[in-house]
């Protein structure tokens, strides 16, 4: 749901009162092209400012991951010093952390496991998702935390839908490969060309780690034919701005 300051806010979560989970548009930056993690200082910390003058918290809780496609998952228990490099999804169990993700079309997935109070933000681009790396980010849940898969909560956020996301051979292969009931999240459109749907593929990999399909919502909403809403790194070029998906416990 839209709450007409540029956030979104999710169903799935809304009955937790110690849980603030959401993913921004355009809107919540005046349409200008944020990004959140680079070397331009300056402007960067401008947008984390704004960002969180939006959710009403610090701009030192907002931690951003610099994202590079990978499937390594970084757990922390305090707000770091230092950036957390080549790093796709972050996990904590600790209220007053703000884990954040970047997207332009890549799927931003957000966990949250009630009983043990853990949350993680994860950012799955078709290489990350042929990674597992949403199955990577349970499995350290589980690990570190004590999660159990089957109490998890999970929201695959706005991204590039399989309506518009043609993909290559190696692609294609990769998912043939990877994903769990991958001919689920293929299909051929008139040119005989193969659709990749990232929300698809991203629900199999948390189905397949022993999450209920009733705890997963998907919000189907497409980064690139929603122009109005949202950047699309697809329609506008790399140098668009990023949508940010946040999770965080309340203190």
């Amino acid at each position: 749901m839209d709450k007409n300051n540029g956030l979104i806010y999710y169903p799935i979560f809304e009955q937790y009162k110690n849980l603030l989970a959401f993913s921004t548009t355009k809107k919540a930056f005046k349409n200008e092209a944020p990004r959140f993690t680079g070397n331009a200082e300056k402007i960067i910390g401008d947008n984390r400012e704004k960002l969180s003058n939006l959710l009403k918290i610090q701009s030192c809780q907002l931690v951003f991951p610099r994202q590079t496609h990978t499937n390594c998952v970084v757990s922390i228990s305090e707000i770091p010093e230092d950036e957390i490099k080549e790093t796709d999804a972050l996990v904590t169990n600790q209220p007053g952390i703000c884990l954040c993700v970047q997207t332009a079309d890549c799927v931003p997935v957000l966990l949250f496991d009630p009983i043990e109070n853990v949350i993680a933000a994860v950012h799955a681009g078709w290489r990350g998702t042929v990674q597992k790396i949403s199955t990577e980010t349970i499995k350290m849940m589980k690990a570190n935390y004590g999660t159990l898969p089957e109490n998890v909560l999970a929201l695959i956020g706005p991204s590039i839908g399989p309506g518009v996301y043609e993909v290559s051979d190696e692609v294609v292969n990769e998912v043939q490969k990877n994903i769990p009931n991958a001919e689920n999240t293929l299909l051929k459109n008139n040119a005989e060309k193969f659709h990749f749907n990232l929300w698809e593929a991203n629900r199999q990999l948390l189905l397949q780690c022993g999450l209920s399909p009733i705890n997963i919502e998907v919000s189907e909403e497409c980064s690139f034919t929603q122009n109005e809403k949202y950047f699309s790194a697809r329609r506008d070029g790399i140098h668009t701005g990023r949508m940010v998906s946040g999770i965080m416990l309340q203190k």
